[in-house]
């Protein structure tokens, strides 16, 4: 399975936050021929089921978002033009004269524009940008517009993922449609491997906003361990240093109040016995992450979390390197496959 192609047909997929409806049959897809079941629950998580060897058998859950960053229009100005407000934490500054597809009765090619700095007065340029003061300039007119797109109709940008040296891609919703491609390459290396445990994974929805998926997937699948992949930040000039992670460095383990912590240090033992390279990431307090989800569901989850090492987060030119998404691939379903027979409180595998 080819890695590059897999995240390039995956990241071409249009689902953001709260619209994921869009894209959940085409991710059930990639999920049916390397698992026992796969389904939709009513939220649009998509599930996949692989049934354990063991007639006494735990389950795990590994979860990876696949919603993206967008936005919504959110209003009409005459002249063909769209107003916008953003679906998640996107980067107002990187959408100035991007273009962009609206998702309305039939998608409309347009671009972000703002008023040209020739155009500002000096008062306004001092303003940091705002979403607010953005447009979608579509071309047409006021009256075929409205036949086309109605306000509350997504919108996402347009930014095809290309490859670049050193087995890197960059483009748009690398975050974490990475994390879904991991997921599907944990399920094709499980494929070889046997695994005492039921293994479910699921690609949720609306992480960017609420957590939603994580948390209803976990009060619904109530697994005895969670694995949340996600990514985090990838190192760059001038960037602090304690919060990013070199890419193809090693893979980032959570550590914090939010990871079990025997959990974890078995996660870091399998690393170390397949010689897989890790990076601490420490979270001293909400990492972020639907592992904020899954450790308070129902009585609690014990929860690990590993990153992908991402550069230019929420923006659509965000960078990853291949080979941390296929290390963390390996790694995690070295993980789950083997015993996890840590030896504290009373729902452990």
């Amino acid at each position: 399975m080819n890695t590059g192609t897999l995240i390039e047909q995956l990241c071409d997929i249009n689902a953001p936050t709260g619209y994921e409806h869009l894209a959940a049959e085409k991710l059930k897809e990639y999920f049916e021929p390397l698992c026992d079941k796969a389904y939709i629950d009513p939220f649009y998580n998509v599930i996949g089921y692989k049934k354990g060897t063991s007639p006494n058998s735990k389950s795990v859950m590994i979860t990876a978002h696949y919603d993206q960053i967008g936005m919504i229009v959110s209003g009409y100005e005459k002249g063909g033009f769209l107003r916008i407000s953003n679906l998640g934490g996107i980067d107002t500054k990187a959408l100035m004269a991007r273009e962009v597809i609206v998702h309305g009765r039939e998608d409309v090619f347009g671009v972000i524009g703002a008023k040209p700095p020739h155009l500002l007065t000096a008062k306004e340029t001092e303003k940091n940008l705002k979403i607010t003061g953005l447009f979608i300039d579509t071309g047409y007119s006021d009256d075929v517009l409205k036949k086309k797109v109605s306000i509350g109709d997504s919108v996402t940008i347009v930014s095809p993922v290309v490859e670049m040296e050193n087995k890197c891609v960059s483009g748009r919703s690398l975050d974490n449609r990475a994390g879904v491609a991991t997921l599907v390459l944990i399920l094709n290396e499980l494929q070889t491997i046997k695994h005492a445990n039921d293994i479910y994974v699921v690609a949720t929805v609306q992480e960017e906003t609420s957590l939603l998926g994580a948390s209803i997937s976990s009060y619904t699948l109530n697994p005895d361990l969670a694995v949340v992949i996600d990514v985090c930040h990838g190192d760059m000039p001038d960037a602090d240093k304690s919060q990013c992670f070199t890419l193809n460095k090693g893979v980032p383990i959570g550590i914090g109040p939010a990871f079990h912590q025997d959990y974890t240090k078995a996660l870091f033992d399998v690393a170390k016995k397949e010689r897989i390279a890790t990076q601490r990431s420490i979270e001293p307090s909400d990492p972020g992450t639907e592992a904020l989800a899954t450790q308070v569901s129902r009585l609690g989850i014990p929860t690990v979390a590993v990153s992908i090492p991402l550069r230019y987060m929420h923006t659509g030119a965000e960078l990853i390197s291949l080979s941390d998404v296929e290390s963390v691939a390996t790694l995690v379903a070295r993980y789950i496959a083997g015993e996890l027979d840590v030896t504290v409180g009373q729902n452990l595998i």
